[in-house]
């Protein structure tokens, strides 16, 4: 049974990667469900399944996750505006700053989420506001806050589509860390 990850990976049936992965079938069938619901539900409701390629194209492409990348971005019509945002804001992370306590030595400056003027017309407002929250989850998560969904609900996005965003930003940041984990492990085997 194959399925997102083996195909990205090149996973052939009895190999020692594929056995390995049969070890774990719940969080196989989880993965791809969770895969399925996000980037290609019955309803998309709030967030077009455009959009949510999109936004997987643009995290991936900040991460650098290639494979992902290719698959997110595949059929888009605006890939490479989508992937010349990632560039303009690829910074590294995670920053930002800690409630008053302990932790804020750790604080740092959050990377600044900036646009070309001729990217973020391309872009439209609504996935400006995406891109710009998903940057600030993928940099700088500390910095979450109620006021950080303002520019979110400005650009016309609901609080459905808000959680949705965020769900896949999530979901993303997981997979990317399977399949950059699986890719080397494939080495090993």
């Amino acid at each position: 049974m194959s399925d997102l990850i083996d195909t990205l990976l090149g996973v052939e049936p009895q190999s020692p990667l594929a056995t390995l992965r049969m070890q774990r079938p719940s969080a196989r069938t989880h993965t791809e469900e969770s895969h399925r619901v996000l980037f290609a539900p019955e309803t998309p409701g709030h967030v077009s399944i455009e959009e949510r390629m999109a936004l997987g194209t643009y995290v991936c492409a900040l991460h650098g996750a290639q494979a992902l990348l290719e698959h997110y971005g595949a059929g888009l019509a605006h890939r490479a505006t989508v992937e010349a945002a990632a560039a303009q804001t690829r910074a590294s992370g995670p920053t930002g700053h800690f409630p008053a306590g302990p932790l804020s030595a750790e604080d740092s400056p959050a990377p600044a989420f900036t646009l070309s003027a001729g990217t973020a017309a391309a872009l439209g407002p609504r996935l400006v506001a995406a891109f710009a929250h998903a940057h600030m989850l993928v940099f700088h998560p500390r910095d979450a806050a109620a006021s950080a969904f303002q520019p979110l609900l400005d650009a016309g996005w609901t609080t459905d589509g808000i959680v949705t965003l965020s769900q896949i930003v999530s979901f993303l940041s997981y997979q990317i860390r399977v399949v950059q984990g699986l890719g080397v492990l494939a080495g090993r085997l």
